[in-house]
């Protein structure tokens, strides 16, 4: 006679405790611990938008520079005395000084300024980037800009030039170095977005810095400016591209990359 196999073990509920009846808990996952009410819950802003004090020393000390050196040429202070030394140590008139300084000069600054700006500008509609025209707008209207900044400023500190040059006034601050410095920084900001990361950019920017600084020992050597009209040249440039690299930058933050190919449908 057959025999039927022993049934299964009936499960026993566990006896119900004073606080109900017993519940069925979930195990826990390793992916998702559990938050207790201890635990606090800290917000982390984004990495991107973390601020960077130390990026306002940039212009600000060039600001405060310039700011020190309009002073003392306003009041005929005692760093006067130490430029006159300066100056008179460097000047050695000489053709290649004579070139150098020619180099901040309209006529050569602004064409490689406008060459630039268009082909940047091709390049970025080239590239499909929206408001690909902004960019080389904004350098060619801060270069424009820089007469309407740097004249009325030679009329207000009507500093004497150098015994190398006729009896005048106004040669502070020299309006050759902040042509130069904006023209030539300008221009290399427009063509840093088109270069790969590299040699190729950090030679970009060792050439600009070259030019600018070469610019004012030219001017320096042939006696056209005193070294501080020049400094100071160089700490208004500093400043001016700061803004224009800035607005670059925003520009540029919700636009398609100079470099990325757009995509077609």
């Amino acid at each position: 006679m057959p025999t039927r196999p022993d049934p299964q073990p009936e499960c026993v509920p566990a006896p119900p405790t004073a606080a109900g009846p017993p519940t069925a808990a979930a195990p826990p996952t390793a992916t998702t611990p559990p938050v207790t009410a201890a635990q606090p819950v800290v917000a982390t802003a984004p990495a991107g938008r973390r601020p960077r004090p130390l990026l306002l020393l940039v212009p600000g000390v060039p600001a405060l520079l310039f700011a020190l050196i309009t002073w003392q040429v306003l009041v005929g202070g005692p760093l006067l005395r130490v430029d006159e030394r300066v100056s008179h140590a460097l000047v050695r008139p000489d053709r290649l000084g004579e070139l150098l300084s020619d180099l901040g000069g309209v006529p050569v600054a602004v064409p490689v300024l406008a060459l630039v700006a268009v082909y940047a500008a091709r390049a970025g509609r080239a590239a499909g980037a929206p408001r690909w025209w902004l960019p080389p707008l904004a350098a060619a209207a801060l270069l424009v800009l820089v007469p309407a900044i740097v004249v009325p400023l030679k009329e207000w500190t009507a500093r004497p030039g150098t015994p190398a040059v006729p009896p005048a006034v106004g040669y502070y601050p020299s309006g050759h170095t902040v042509t130069a410095a904006v023209a030539y920084g300008a221009a290399t900001l427009l063509l840093l977005p088109l270069l790969r990361p590299g040699p190729a950019r950090r030679a970009l920017l060792g050439g600009c810095l070259v030019l600018v600084l070469g610019v004012g020992y030219g001017l320096v050597r042939r006696g056209y400016h005193w070294p501080l009209d020049v400094v100071a040249g160089w700490c208004l440039g500093t400043v001016l591209l700061f803004a224009l690299w800035r607005l670059l930058l925003r520009l540029s933050a919700g636009s398609t990359p100079l470099n990325t190919p757009r995509r077609r449908p």
